[in-house]
């Protein structure tokens, strides 16, 4: 028996007021398949779809599913089935779901299924244990299959960011992986130890540990790390210094004799005036 999905609070974010903004450049594009008349219209759906669901990083000629894209067109499958397919397709769950958490994948997942972010923690808790209750098909079709998606998508419409009021779009600001694969990947190389570790053990020889770090990893450390300083010893020295040392007296004494300055002619230019004396 499957655990059922856990009770959240939604918050107000912007797809849950109602907005008054005036159309423009941002407001988003309805791609709808009943709108479609010839092969253009369908191959814009098409397009909307992988850009949604795959987001700009995954559109490549090898990660198009040429089967759904016939059953769309032949109109033997509506547009929720066919992101459907997206969504359980190999390409989702090998570069999307194997290389992120189960909180970044309901995030990730949220945004390109539902056009909106988790609402707060306790929602990423709940999906997070469908995706480990019912697995990654589970937890698409329970996407699909929600009230929401049917109120906001149906069965015609191809999902989109709703109410994008100022931010960029998710799937530019939405990288594939973060850190958490990185790091597993790391250790995983290393058969789980850590660098240090494997370094301080042994068990990892020279090459294994440059395969690791770049080779200029020391001299690049050794450019950043400051020199250790001892700030007591420096300010005691600088007191003393400052204790010992001797003003030089530059007071002028009473009876030095102030200099005089004798007055030099100048050839001025009135002085060649006629009945004017230059000597």
């Amino acid at each position: 028996m499957s655990i059922p999905l856990l009770e959240y609070s939604p918050s107000s974010q912007n797809q849950r007021v109602e907005g008054y903004e005036v159309p423009n450049e941002d407001t988003p594009i309805s791609y709808r398949l009943s709108a479609a008349t010839d092969d253009k219209d369908i191959d814009a759906i098409i397009w909307a779809a992988y850009r949604q669901i795959f987001s700009e990083q995954l559109i490549l000629k090898s990660n198009r599913q040429s089967f759904l894209e016939s059953q769309l067109r032949n109109r033997a499958i509506n547009v929720r089935d066919f992101i459907r397919g997206l969504g359980k397709s190999e390409v989702y769950r090998t570069q999307v779901a194997d290389i992120n958490s189960n909180y970044r994948l309901v995030d990730i997942t949220l945004k390109r299924f539902l056009g909106r972010a988790a609402y707060n923690k306790d929602e990423e808790i709940a999906w997070s244990i469908v995706i480990a209750t019912k697995g990654l098909h589970g937890f698409i079709d329970a996407l699909l299959d929600s009230d929401e998606y049917q109120q906001n998508f149906g069965d015609d419409i191809v999902p989109y960011q709703r109410r994008r009021f100022k931010d960029r779009p998710f799937n530019l600001v939405n990288p594939r992986y973060n850190n958490y694969w990185r790091d597993r990947q790391t250790l995983n190389f290393l058969g789980g130890r850590s660098f240090y570790s494997a370094r301080t053990t042994g068990y990892a020889s020279k090459e294994e540990i440059r395969r690791v770090i770049p080779s200029n990893f020391m001299a690049m450390a050794g450019n950043i790390i400051t020199n250790e300083r001892n700030y007591q010893r420096v300010t005691a020295s600088v007191v003393s210094q400052i204790r010992d040392m001797k003003i030089p007296d530059n007071s002028r004494e009473t009876g030095t004799p102030q200099p005089t300055v004798k007055p030099t002619a100048v050839a001025l230019p009135y002085r060649y005036l006629p009945g004017n004396r230059t000597t």
